[in-house]
């Protein structure tokens, strides 16, 4: 087998894999320098990028996601399906109930908070071809809102971490992004071309962590203000980014076990008692409903929306949107995919994406209809929601809130859960940059962990009072171009290892010999 990632102590680090961490440190210190001196600049010139990424590239960022969610059902349902992601034999870590509350937590817990009721709402006001506010908005808006958060998002994760897990756990490889491409370049993912992937990596999640605290502390003091009158000021919101990377810095320190796992087991279920409360206070006939039409129409138009450009009717639309839900989803993969594989051990091909694939689809497809399905009920009523959306769409959920009884209690039970999902991405985007800039190791020294859980609200902090935020958000979601490419090369790397995987009829293959298939000149292997 091959050598491990060479590490060292650097400083008060135990152990760094130190071209990483410190050409991280750099590239991350420059940026903020960046977005903090030349703030608007920043903000303008990213801005120009991802408009031109998409309206030139769009149709690649479509193809591309196609194409994922294509081969993961293609794995789910082929004879690599039976193949365990790990040593033959060996059993999954953590429960089923344990191991989706944290792909779910990491994944979409906080995104879906706020935008399963703002979404739709906007697709209601500006649908994609349907007149505005009208029956074929609502269709449209949930069908969308449906396309946006299912499959297709979830497919993204799904395939880096099958690719990070089964190199990592099945060969025993570094678990981090240079590893899934030793099949292509051998014994070179430990030189400069490992070194160059995984600071990347670094660097799209801690800023993608960084940047989602700062809006997140944003939009959690605007929900703060309008159900309870608590002001809007940098103040709050720094306070807010501290108590949050105090929890996360808390669960770090405990670990896996018995932080993460269990934070992430609390805020599901305080998700799960808002969701039903949702549901069975809100208009539950109109829930239900709407949601089996919309999952039919979503089902039955997916082909369709899968390949859609938007060239013929309103391709702005679908830049503004679709384009842009695709290259966040690939820009947070790095993060999301290290992070589900890193608790993914011991599962088999199938069972790892009927989890994490199907699972959360059916789940977030729900929870969009539960909360999107009550603000459109309540807009169509003349409640004003579309209003408050327009304001930002922090304001949505507290504006549903205040339209249903016990309004103060659910807004604290919300306010809660977003703050554990917070700490949650916190967490777990802290363990995952420790881990790549440890080597690829899985379970790296605290220190460093709780090293990169306060450099994220330090960022965070720093850019929310200098106004650099929406240009880092910009840049994060404009890597996802080069990470995309990555990507692709991961599907050549991932499929020429699985060729030789020598399946039998037992349950339990052992694992082909890795540098083997680096070895076999000219795709031997695999005629």
């Amino acid at each position: 087998m091959s050598t491990p990632v060479k590490t060292a102590p650097l400083l008060f680090f135990p152990r760094t894999c130190r071209p990483v961490f410190i050409a991280a440190s750099i590239i991350i210190f420059l940026f903020i320098l960046y977005g903090t001196l030349f703030t608007a600049a920043a903000e303008q010139q990213f801005q120009t990028l991802q408009e031109s990424i998409t309206a030139y590239l769009g149709w690649y960022y479509i193809l591309t996601v196609t194409t994922l969610l294509g081969i993961v059902l293609w794995l789910m349902f082929s004879r690599y399906g039976a193949i365990r992601i790990g040593r033959p034999g060996e059993q999954p870590r953590f429960s089923l109930l344990a191991w989706f509350s944290m792909l779910f937590s990491a994944g979409m817990g906080i995104g879906l908070l706020f935008w399963s009721i703002a979404e739709p709402i906007k697709h209601y006001q500006s649908p994609p071809t349907a007149d505005p506010a009208t029956a074929a908005a609502i269709e449209e808006a949930m069908q969308y809102s449906f396309f946006h958060w299912g499959l297709h998002a979830w497919a993204i994760y799904v395939f880096v971490a099958l690719a990070l897990a089964y190199f990592g756990f099945r060969h025993g490889l570094p678990l981090s992004i240079r590893s899934t491409l030793y099949p292509l370049i051998g014994e070179r993912i430990y030189g400069p071309i490992g070194h160059v992937v995984d600071t990347f990596a670094v660097f799209g999640t801690l800023f993608g962590v960084a940047t989602s605290l700062g809006l997140g502390a944003i939009q959690v003091n605007a929900g703060l203000h309008y159900m309870f009158d608590i002001p809007q000021s940098s103040l709050v919101q720094i306070l807010l980014i501290s108590i949050i990377t105090a929890l996360a810095t808390l669960s770090v320190v405990l670990g896996l076990h018995r932080g993460i796992m269990r934070l992430s087991l609390f805020n599901i279920t305080m998700a799960a008692l808002l969701l039903a409360f949702m549901l069975f206070i809100g208009p539950t006939l109109y829930i239900l409903n709407l949601f089996l039409e919309s999952s039919g129409r979503y089902l039955q138009q997916l082909v369709f929306m899968s390949f859609r450009t938007g060239v013929t009717d309103n391709s702005e639309w679908t830049g503004d949107w679709t384009v842009f839900y695709w290259g966040w989803w690939l820009a947070w993969s790095p993060f999301v995919g290290m992070f589900i594989a890193r608790v993914s051990r011991g599962r088999t091909i199938r069972e790892f994406i009927c989890g994490a694939l199907l699972a959360p689809t059916v789940v977030g497809c729900f929870w969009i209809a539960v909360f999107g399905g009550t603000a459109i009920n309540l807009e169509v009523g003349g409640a004003g929601i579309g209003e408050a959306v327009d304001q930002g769409v922090e304001m949505a959920l507290y504006a549903t809130l205040n339209e249903l009884p016990w309004a103060n209690v659910t807004a604290l039970l919300a306010t809660i859960v977003i703050v554990t999902f917070f700490v949650t991405s916190s967490d777990s985007g802290s363990l995952v940059i420790d881990m790549l800039t440890a080597g690829g190791d899985p379970n790296p020294p605290k220190s460093q962990r709780v090293f990169w859980a306060i450099l994220e609200g330090v960022v965070a902090a720093i850019l929310l009072i200098t106004g650099g935020l929406a240009a880092l958000q910009t840049a994060a979601i404009a890597s996802a171009l080069p990470f995309s490419l990555v990507i692709l090369l991961m599907v050549v790397s991932l499929i020429r290892a699985l060729r030789v995987e020598p399946l039998s009829h037992e349950d339990e293959p052992a694992a082909p010999d890795i540098e083997a298939v680096h070895e076999t000149p000219d795709y031997e292997r695999y005629d």
